[in-house]
């Protein structure tokens, strides 16, 4: 198989011969002729004929050397390529960190260079989160797990244990294993959503958030009509989540507002609650898959409630965007695109 750079050589070389060809054929022919009308047609015939013997060893003369540096230029033409086809290749062998960074003129090359290493930057940042997502994940499996086995465990092993003690552990297994179920359901919601797969219908998006509204305790609302199109259930989901992470951190509870914006291309709903201090540099972490702002104290949650309701967002082309109002607490703000179909 022959490679690109000799095909890239070749076909310069050739098009030098070509060119090189026409010009000493119409220089041939033009001496030729001339000869003709100066000289006997016998020597005028040996001179022409002798020239193109000449012309002949010119032209092959011309394409070794057209050959010679059109494979030194195609190399040095192609070397970007082959830069980013052995990157690909140490990518390939789990090497995430390799790249090409090019150098030299801001050709289209440079670009495709650039472009090579800016997927792979987000390759690596995408792989890297799936194995945090998955780390995480297996931890916090593992401790409901652990809790359910010992609970179990240290009910067999006692053969004088009294019904009230084993009723007592099999009710701590039974909230454990609501909430690793509470977690799981989580991990599917999240799945879902960031692969996309969402309904899309006509909602208004205050009758969602109402429906959310009255299963949690302690939320005042503001709803105002807003359409917006996407799935109910996600919606739903979302706007739970907000209200239950408000209640849990809050003093008083959360706030509910929701209403179209001022510029009436989207859809805006806050949540906002009174707790304590957020550092604002912890805000990006928030939304992260298992993040809490305080780990080592014991939480109900299970740390996806807003990573669930940034991807249930951005699958309906919208965003989440949090804020640490400096007398405390945590305001979440979504914006959705509106719809013109009202429901």
């Amino acid at each position: 198989m022959t490679s690109f750079r000799a095909r890239l050589a070749l076909t310069g070389t050739g098009l030098v011969v070509v060119g090189t060809g026409i010009v000493l054929l119409v220089s041939w022919w033009l001496l030729g002729r001339h000869l003709e009308r100066t000289v006997p047609l016998a020597y005028a015939q040996e001179a022409v004929d002798a020239l193109a013997g000449q012309y002949l060893l010119a032209l092959a003369g011309v394409a070794l050397v057209a050959l010679g540096l059109g494979w030194a230029a195609a190399g040095r033409l192609l070397a970007p390529v082959g830069a980013i086809a052995a990157t690909a290749r140490r990518v390939g062998e789990e090497h995430l960190g390799e790249r090409v960074r090019p150098s030299g003129p801001r050709d289209e090359l440079h670009e495709l260079a650039t472009a090579f290493d800016g997927m792979l930057d987000r390759m690596e940042a995408a792989v890297e989160a799936q194995r945090r997502f998955v780390a995480n994940a297996s931890h916090e499996l593992r401790t409901p797990l652990t809790v359910i086995r010992t609970e179990a465990e240290v009910a067999l092993d006692d053969p004088a244990a009294r019904p009230a003690e084993l009723r007592s552990a099999l009710h701590g297994v039974v909230e454990t294993a609501e909430r690793t179920e509470a977690l799981l359901d989580g991990l599917l919601v999240l799945a879902a959503s960031a692969a996309g797969a969402r309904r899309d219908e006509p909602l208004e998006l205050a009758a969602v958030a109402r429906r959310a509204a009255a299963d949690v305790p302690r939320v005042r609302a503001d709803l105002r009509p807003a359409p917006v199109r996407g799935d109910a259930a996600l919606l739903e989901r979302l706007v739970a989540n907000l209200l239950e992470n408000a209640v849990r951190h809050g003093r008083r509870g959360g706030e509910v507002r929701q209403q179209v914006a001022p510029d009436a291309d989207a859809a805006v709903l806050s949540v906002a609650n009174d707790g304590d201090p957020v550092p604002p540099e912890a805000l990006e972490h928030l939304v992260e898959p298992f993040a809490r702002l305080h780990r080592h104290r014991a939480a109900r949650g299970s740390g996806l409630g807003l990573s669930i309701v940034r991807s249930v967002a951005e699958v309906h082309g919208g965003t989440l965007r949090l804020t640490a109002p400096a007398a405390g607490g945590l305001r979440a703000e979504v914006r959705l695109p509106v719809s013109v179909t009202a429901t």
